[in-house]
């Protein structure tokens, strides 16, 4: 199974300028190719493929020298991923490759030749570089990436095979729905509400503080330069904060479940509501659900999306009942039919816990039924007539497995 680590280097001045000057070949090399298959297209209305433009390096090392004091097959990684974007982009996984820039995030990739130490990292060409490593690299690495961020911090990120084998889904265990919000962040099916930590708020004034420095240094001058850093580690450490807020949650909730349910939400869609659109931007929905996914099937576990129509809020669980407005001031409402009182939160995440069972309810039926004629059609399982049967809000999912395979035999 293949896994990421990403540590921590700290190389020092002349491994720095190693490494800025092998991230300025891989730019500008990157940036010659994509111009080269732009002018290609519209002279001859055919593309280049990255192994294509490969063939051109030992022709540019022969004009540009510098290039060869770059590691070969970085290059050569350079125009292969720049192939493998444009196959992203014709198969509409991705936006259309674009030029990149000395400002910013740089980064550079190792296929093979990099042997990790137990306090260094020996990259060709640049020599042992300080490393922190963390946690143990076991099994047999396939690439490396090196990287610096805005605020000049060095990562390098280890791909490796650990050998073992991907474990198989059960669904033998508890089930939770999740429910994302702003107030509270995440609202579980078992009732539990986790507060939205806001770390964006939390070093607003901090922020503003550096980015009124920024503005008021000379353009192109060194003091402006050590200013953006400044504003740069600031964005660092929000980020940094929200990624360990949201790892820890995520580890929290793929540890203690089998089955976890939540929504399919379009985040796109909902930033162009300017009113939500700073505070949708800072809670990390999108890398939430990332989360919850990977750690999930890495653990072999179950994570499963319910439609972004299916009404949570609006629906009571216990009866199913569904009312037909159901503004957000409303936290708390009654159902008119069965006056079961429900925090509009608690209801929702329930609905989806019990809407993701409903699915795979449905598709183990139809994994039981598959290559015998016969058709996987059950009234109870269906939406409308959920109702019917109480048995449809189990209290695992190892019996709703249980209960499907019986009413199939």
């Amino acid at each position: 199974m293949l896994k990421v680590v990403k540590i921590r280097l700290y190389p020092d001045v002349q491994q720095q300028q190693s490494l800025a000057q092998a991230f300025g070949s891989c730019r500008w090399l990157w940036n010659y190719c994509l111009n080269l298959m732009n002018q290609t297209y519209k002279e001859t209305g055919k593309g280049l493929s990255g192994y294509e433009v490969k063939k051109t390096i030992p022709n540019l090392k022969k004009e540009h020298e510098w290039l060869s004091q770059t590691y070969s097959q970085c290059l050569q990684q350079v125009c292969l991923n720049l192939g493998v974007a444009f196959n992203n982009f014709f198969e509409k996984r991705a936006q259309y490759p674009s030029f990149k820039s000395k400002h910013g995030k740089q980064s550079i990739q190792y296929p093979q030749n990099i042997k990790v130490n137990e306090k260094t990292l020996t990259v060709p060409k640049i020599g042992n570089i300080k490393a922190i490593i963390h946690r143990p690299i076991e099994g047999k690495i396939k690439t490396v990436t090196l990287s610096k961020n805005s605020s000049n911090q060095y990562f390098a990120a280890i791909l490796f095979d650990d050998g073992k084998d991907k474990l198989e889904q059960q669904m033998e265990g508890s089930a939770i729905g999740v429910d994302v919000g702003l107030t509270h962040f995440a609202i579980t099916s078992n009732g539990s509400k986790f507060d939205n930590p806001r770390f964006l708020t939390q070093h607003e004034n901090n922020l503003k503080q550096k980015q009124q420095q920024l503005s008021r240094k000379q353009k192109g001058s060194n003091n402006q330069n050590k200013a953006r850093i400044k504003v740069a580690r600031v964005h660092c450490k929000i980020t940094n904060c929200r990624e360990d807020f949201l790892h820890k949650l995520s580890r929290r909730i793929v540890n203690e479940n089998q089955v976890i349910v939540t929504e399919n939400l379009n985040i796109k869609g909902m930033m162009k509501n300017h009113c939500l659109a700073q505070a949708i931007a800072q809670v990390g929905w999108g890398m939430f659900s990332t989360m919850l996914k990977y750690k999930a099937e890495n653990d072999g576990k179950i994570y499963q999306e319910v439609d972004r129509f299916f009404p949570s809020s609006k629906t009571c669980h216990v009866c199913l009942n569904q009312v037909g407005n159901l503004p957000l001031d409303i936290r708390h409402w009654t159902c008119e039919k069965c006056h079961t009182k429900h925090d509009r939160d608690t209801n929702a995440a329930i609905n989806i816990r019990n809407e993701g069972l409903r699915i795979l309810r449905l598709r183990s039926v139809q994994v039981l039924t598959s290559g015998t004629g016969d058709k996987a059609c059950r009234p109870d399982v269906s939406r409308s007539n959920r109702g019917r049967k109480k048995s449809i809000t189990p209290l695992s999912v190892g019996q709703e497995a249980y209960c499907v395979r019986e009413a199939s035999l």
